[in-house]
This record gives structure tokens, sequence and C-alpha cells, in this order.
């Protein structure tokens, strides 16, 4: 990147924006400190600090920013979301705001959804051939649930529409319900939804299972009411695919439990929960035979791919759901049909040198 420091807040952003497409950068963030802030991006999940500026420069840029987005220039006290839209090259590139009063002044942090990023099929993710033979069978079940789960930038969004695209053109009535709509598919029809309208996960789901559909993407399960409705669906002849944020696979079970839903709806309902973690790749150059590569250095690595584990649902666990067993007995149960857990999957890369156990441990510490 070039000079950051005497740009104007405007000349900054559009900089920024621009280089990101092209880098392949995920998010930008803020840190307002005492004398400066300080400017950070996120490549391949890790945060990069490119340049401090000064607080001329950044109360400029923050304008900027709440303008476009549509913001309260004059609220800096309370947190603010919106999003904008900028043009790169070939492509409109949507970008998600989020402000958060700090000590020394308004963090921002903009996310960019790329298109030209989009859908991934499923056969490029990278996983495992069982895994993903596993997967494409159960998204193409005439009804149940299929939930992955994982943190925040985890790749799930992503994994999601590689399922979807396999829908897609198989006589099926495909419909979304997301926040937002991350990625555009053809072939199926999509809908945000918008808090400030009441518009949400569990009212939207309702009204979508009007339009009778085949399969419904819900982009998280949040609250009771969506779980609830969402289960049902999937025990009334549809396919449901949605999100929760756990650890493991096997900890999707005490969430839904802690939602409270009861285990005897949705323990007939799912059939399969995917977790899964985005770990970088070594480069090409680090993978050759003899080479030494520092395992703590950025540039070691070259591109993300998932490590899964995937638990299929069979009649054993559902039994051990209703006897309210606990995660760790599910996996147990579960490894005796050739269950393998993230760190284990991990570990087989590592051994194929494809990442190092540096970057495993990293990426599945709990």
């Amino acid at each position: 990147m070039v000079e950051l420091g005497n740009m104007t807040g405007d000349a900054l952003l559009q900089h920024l924006q621009q280089t990101c497409v092209q880098e392949g950068i995920s998010d930008i963030h803020t840190a307002p400190e005492k004398n400066a802030v300080r400017l950070e991006v996120r490549r391949h999940g890790m945060l990069e600090k490119l340049a401090d500026i000064s607080h001329k420069t950044y109360e400029d840029y923050v304008r900027r920013i709440k303008f476009a987005a549509k913001l309260k220039l004059n609220i800096t006290n309370v947190p603010q979301d919106g999003q904008y839209t900028f043009d790169s090259t070939d492509r409109t590139v949507n970008v998600r705001v989020a402000t958060l009063p700090s000590r020394f002044g308004e963090k921002i942090t903009l996310r960019l959804l790329d298109p030209k990023r989009g859908i991934i099929p499923l056969e490029e993710l990278g996983f495992p051939k069982e895994i993903h033979e596993a997967m494409h069978k159960t998204a193409h079940m005439a009804n149940g649930l299929f939930l992955v789960t994982g943190p925040t930038g985890s790749g799930k969004t992503t994994t999601l529409y590689a399922l979807l695209s396999t829908l897609v053109g198989k006589a099926r009535n495909i419909i979304t319900l997301e926040d937002p709509i991350e990625y555009e598919l053809e072939g199926i029809v999509q809908s945000q939804v918008d808090h400030a309208h009441d518009y949400t996960f569990a009212s939207g789901l309702r009204s979508i299972l009007r339009h009778d559909p085949d399969v419904v993407l819900v982009g998280e399960i949040r609250d009771l009411e969506t779980a609830q409705t969402a289960i049902d669906a999937s025990l009334t002849g549809h396919m449901v695919l949605s999100t929760l944020h756990t650890n493991s696979a096997a900890e999707a079970i005490p969430r839904l439990l802690s939602m409270g839903v009861s285990p005897y709806t949705f323990a007939p309902a799912l059939r399969a929960i995917l977790a899964q973690r985005l770990v970088r790749t070594l480069s090409e150059e680090c993978r050759r035979e003899g080479a030494t590569c520092d395992p703590a250095e950025n540039t070691s690595y070259a591109g993300r791919m998932a490590i899964p584990e995937l638990l299929i649902l069979n009649a054993e666990l559902r039994e051990m759901i209703l006897m309210n067993d606990t995660a760790d007995a599910l996996v147990t149960k579960a490894k005796a049909s050739g269950y393998r857990t993230m760190q284990e999957w991990g570990k087989l890369l590592v051994e194929a040198g494809i990442t190092t156990q540096t970057e495993v441990d990293r990426v599945t510490a709990q």
C-alpha cells in the first residue's frame, strides 16, 4: 500500500476500497488511540496493521463513510449499523458498516462483500471427499434441518451457498432469508430481513412457508421463535439450511436446548450438523521439499481452506439426544462410525504439508 498518512479522508477511503478488492481483503478496521488512529485490515483471517493516521484525517474518513451509509453524522455516543455500495472495475461491492463509541473516538469497521469472490462450487471448498459427499447427499434430502456452525468469518455462508448451488435447477422452489444478502444466485428467490419494519428471521420464515418452498435457507437461528419455526418447517416437508454460533458440531445440541427447544421436536428434524473453521494454507514455496518457513510469519501462507467436522444424525444419536446425553457422549458414539473432529482433520492437513500445526491450533482453540 502507498503512504496513507497524508491523504484526505475521502481519498483514503477510495484507496482502501479499491486496494482491498484487488488484494482480497475482507475487513477494514480502525482503533482510535490518544495520539493517532490505528488502521488495520483482515487478510486471510489475520489482522494486519497498515498505518497510523491523524485524528483529523480520521474524522473526515468517518464522515464520508457515515454519509455513504446514511448514518447519523452527529451521533457518536451509540453504535450504528448501515451499508453502502461502491463500483470497482467490473462489479459493485457491498460494504457493511458498524460504528462503536470508544474512549478516543468512534471505532468504525467495514466488511467488504465482493460478489466476484462469490459462490465457490462445493467440490472446490477443499472438504475431504467423504465430507463433501455426505453434505451433498444430506442437502438433497426431501426434508430435514441441516445446520452449519462456527464463529463469524468461518465461511458458513460460503458453504451454504455452495450447497444451494447444487440444488438450483432441480425442480425445487428455493427461498432464502438473509441479513444481509451476501451473494447473488440465479434460480432462487432471496429476501433480506428488515428489523426497522419488524421483518425478522422468525416473521420472514413464517411468510416464506406460505410460498410452498422446497428448500429454505435461514441466515441464522438466533432465538426460540426462529428455531421452532425452522424445525416445524423441516418436519413438514421442507429442507431447511441454517447457521448457529457454536464451537463444535455437537455443541449445537445444547445450544438448541438452551434456547428452549424441546429435544422431542428437533431430534427427529436434524439431518446433519457441520462445524468448520478456515485455516491458512502454506504458500507453494513453503510446501517445497526442504523449504524452511516460519509459521509465525504471514508471508508463509497463501489462501485459506475449510477444516470441517460433520455430525450425521442417526437413530442412535437421536435416542441419545432424547435421553439428554452430553455433547461429549455424542461425539464418542459418533467416532465409532468414523466421525472426526476439526482437530483430527487438521492434523491430516499438517501431515500432507498443506498447513501447520500452529495454524490448526490457532483456529480450533476453544
